[in-house]
């Protein structure tokens, strides 16, 4: 290696090599010196020649353009572009014709650089072999009655056979740096405006066709292609190269770029521009992966508004197609379609987890309707996902014009019914088990990318459901529903509600449902067909309660959801219930072969028509019952026909009266009532709450070991059977007053004696009834055939008239009459 490097030593120091570098080192120079003679040359050639080269220039220019083009300096930049002669052109104007109608400049530029092809210029020719453009403005302007500034630029005149030959102006480069450019299309309401950093071209030519490879980077101001609705990829910064033909005989300019960079994400384009007169038609293919916000911001403003509610959480296929006519007013034809694969859909209702679909974008859904929201469409095929926990298929999905936006299309789902709680954020239902079962037809408007009163065709099969209804304190068990939602009507069929003891079939018709549920749920009336066997009415009750709690949360609500809506429905409409059943019991009250008409309306209960058979007789009655507080207030008009007496006051725990027990008093009742009171929370009649108007009549009735009797009998009567004591007439008519009632006209014609009763009895304190006695037997007034014979006799001989009042909380009995 050593010696090696010697021999190389020696070389370099050798005579020969001294020789030969010497004669390098002059060869070098006078290259120099020979490029500074010809720098020189130029320079002088040009300040000898300098009016000549601005007057051809100009000449040049002007013979090509309709309008003014000003120069404010020239300048030759010394061996910038050698061999080419480089001319620079300061403070550039280019203006056409119409300029002081319009004012847009078409161009305006600090300088220019224009190389000059030296062998060309030496023979008096312009040939500009590159183009720098630094620092301008470039305004492309086009007015609402089709003239453009860029029309400045005369035709060229078709060759003859006598200039054939000629050679053409050619520009085989082209650079901008730092320039502004503004294509304003007011026939068409479309603005592009870029700041353009850098773009570079060098332009291969072939006979009148040319190809280029254009790198440009520049950020996009606008790309509108409808001013209305605002531009496309606004702000960003867009980076690649672009591959550009030009084809001559079609006037077409063909794009291609593989991974152009638009803000962060990378795009594949396509495109085409048609120049020929007359014909303006574009189209711009472009594809990505990308994140659907990402993708959303790059579009106009009237299509991101609307999908930046919305989101994927994971990259998504694109394909972007876009074809138009720059001469044409409103939109371009958009198609935009994607593909979606174990994606996260965010929604402005929700969440949807593992979605999967195809989808497609349209602003063309009817042909013939033009480009525009109103006739716009998205398109969803093959969905399927997760709201809320709930699986749902959707085959196909239209969402049809986006001014008005209405979807329809067709939902699936097979899942658990527990998997609803997670709806139910206000826990107002809470389920334990059961399986659904739907297959509906939905249509549904979307106002503020919300969707509303969505509406359903079709059927929703619930089996073996169970439930806690947590306002009402409702527990349900192994319920079966099946619910079909027609146009008319909704028709819930084969339930089978089981509670306690309880077992109760229904059916049930919701008439204009599709319409009220959403708009008056108030007007909305449910009619339900109820079978029950056997049923406790207590249990029931119940379901009357109001939770006050849940008001309050709906109201604070800013958003329905689809569970407070549901309640609302449930909590507003109105229900009317075609009850029968086979046994009812309340307390101790048992009746069979009930019928009854029942309403239901903001928790009120209304009863009619209400019909039964009980201790021996039957019942009619209409009736109404609200929540009150802790209790239920309740009013009934009933009729009484013919029921055991006895029975009849021990079903009612004898109404809350003290004074005697329904062992006390024998007969079939009937009786006409108008009442008004309260029942508490366990179904028990609230002592002393009744108010109204009572008559009643006893046949073959029997009054035994009733003391008040009693006690008179033993000084007045004492050799008649007072303990038991048979009636002809047990009658009256009295007023109820809460914890006092009024007596009037009690009539009693008895096997011992007669007795007219009126005043007050309490359940309290504060008894004073007048008693009017006859003391004459009665025993044989049922001989008598007429009432009027009877009554002529009533009061023959000796009549006691005495006052039965409280006194100290007992019974007493003293002489006096009624007005006393």
């Amino acid at each position: 290696m050593a010696a090696i490097l010697h021999q190389i030593k020696n070389f370099f120091q050798s005579v020969s090599f001294k020789k030969y570098a010497k004669r390098f080192g002059y060869f070098i120079l006078g290259c120099i010196l020979l490029l500074l003679l010809a720098c020189g040359g130029l320079s002088f050639y040009f300040n000898q020649n300098k009016t000549e080269i601005i007057a051809k220039i100009n000449t040049k220019i002007n013979e090509n353009i309709n309008g003014k083009f000003h120069i404010g300096d020239f300048q030759y930049k010394f061996l910038t572009g050698f061999p080419n002669f480089t001319l620079a052109l300061k403070d550039v104007e280019l203006k056409d014709n119409q300029w002081n109608t319009h004012k847009h400049t078409l161009l305006k530029a600090k300088e220019i650089e224009a190389r000059l092809n030296i062998w060309s210029l030496l023979h008096h020719e312009i040939n500009i072999h590159k183009i720098l453009i630094n620092g301008a403005d470039i305004y492309v302007y086009k007015a609402e009655n089709g003239y453009s500034n860029a029309n400045i630029f005369k035709p060229k005149k078709k060759k003859t056979p006598e200039n054939k030959s000629e050679t053409e102006t050619t520009i085989d480069q082209v650079d901008l740096n730092d320039v502004h450019f503004i294509l304003d299309n007011h026939v068409g309401h479309k603005l592009f405006d870029f700041d353009v950093e850098s773009l570079k071209s060098k332009v291969n030519y072939n006979g009148d066709n040319w190809q280029t490879d254009v790198f440009l980077d520049t950020q996009i101001k606008s790309l509108a292609f409808n001013t209305v609705h605002g531009s496309f990829a606004k702000e960003k910064q867009l980076t690649g190269t672009f591959n550009v033909s030009y084809s001559a005989q079609k006037e077409k300019i063909d794009v291609v770029t593989k991974g152009l960079k638009i803000g962060t994400d990378s795009f594949d384009i396509t495109a085409f521009f048609n120049l020929a007169k007359g014909n303006a038609l574009f189209g711009i293919n472009i594809g990505t992966t990308i994140l659907w916000q990402n993708a959303s911001n790059l579009l106009s403003g009237n299509i991101s508004s609307k999908l930046n509610r919305f989101n994927l959480n994971k990259p998504i296929d694109v394909n972007c197609d876009i074809k138009g006519d720059f001469n044409a007013e409103g939109d371009p034809r958009i198609v935009v379609q994607a593909i979606i694969k174990d994606n996260e859909l965010s929604i402005p209702d929700g969440l949807i987890k593992n979605c999967h679909f195809k989808g497609i974008f349209t602003n063309n859904f009817k042909p013939k309707d033009g480009f525009n929201d109103a006739n716009s469409a998205v398109i969803l095929t093959g969905f399927g996902g997760e709201y809320e926990n709930i699986p749902l298929k959707i085959p196909q999905l239209s969402i049809n014009n986006l001014e008005k936006p209405l979807a329809t299309g067709t939902v699936n789902s097979d899942f658990d019914v527990n998997r609803l709680n997670q709806i139910s954020n206000d826990k107002w239902i809470q389920f334990t088990e059961g399986h659904a079962t739907a297959n509906l037809q939905f249509q549904f408007d979307i106002v503020d990318l919300y969707i509303n009163k969505p509406k359903f065709i079709g059927n929703v099969n619930v089996t073996n459901t169970s439930f806690h209804f947590i306002p009402k304190n409702v527990h349900a068990e192994k319920v079966n529903v099946q619910l079909d939602f027609t146009e008319q009507a909704l028709l819930i069929k084969k339930i089978t509600y089981k509670h306690k003891k309880n077992t109760i079939f229904i059916e049930g018709k919701i008439n204009n449902f599709l319409n009220l549920y959403y708009d008056a749920p108030e007007k909305m009336v449910v009619n339900w067909n109820i079978y029950c066997p056997n049923i406790d009415l207590k249990q029931f009750l119940g379901v009357l309660a109001t939770s006050q709690k849940s008001k309050a949360v709906a109201k604070t609500n800013k958003k329905p959801t689809m569970s407070n809506q549901i309640r609302t429905a449930i909590e507003k409409c109105a229900v009317v219930i075609d009850i029968k059943a086979d046994k009812i019991n309340y307390n101790k009250l048992t009746a069979t072969n009930t019928k009854a008409t029942i309403q239901m309306i903001d928790s009120k209960l209304l009863i009619k028509n209400g019909s039964l058979q009980t201790s021996g007789g039957n019942i009619t009655f209409n009736s109404e019952v609200n929540p009150s507080g802790k209790n239920f207030a309740f009013s009934s008009n009933a009729q009484v026909n013919k029921v055991d007496i006895a029975s009849f006051l021990k079903s009612f725990n004898n109404f809350g009266i003290q004074s005697f027990s329904p062992n006390n008093i024998k007969g079939k009742l009937t009786s006409q009532a108008n009442v008004t009171g309260f029942i508490n929370s366990n179904g028990e009649l609230i002592t002393n709450s009744v108010h109204g108007n009572l008559t009643f009549n006893v046949n073959q009735g029997a009054l035994l070991d009733f003391q008040p009797i009693v006690k008179i009998g033993k000084f007045a009567f004492p050799f008649r059977d007072v303990k038991n004591i048979t009636f002809s007439d047990l009658s009256g008519n009295f007023k109820l007053r809460g914890e006092q009632v009024d007596v009037h006209n009690l009539t009693i014609s008895s096997s011992v004696l007669n007795l007219d009763a009126e005043g007050i009895y309490s359940f309290g304190r504060g008894t004073n009834i007048a008693l009017t006695i006859p003391l004459r037997n009665s025993k044989n007034d049922i001989k008598l055939a007429t009432k009027a014979e009877r009554d002529a006799v009533r009061e023959r001989g000796i009549v006691l008239h005495l006052i039965a009042l409280d006194d100290a909380g007992k019974m007493k009995i003293k002489w006096g009459k009624k007005d006393k």
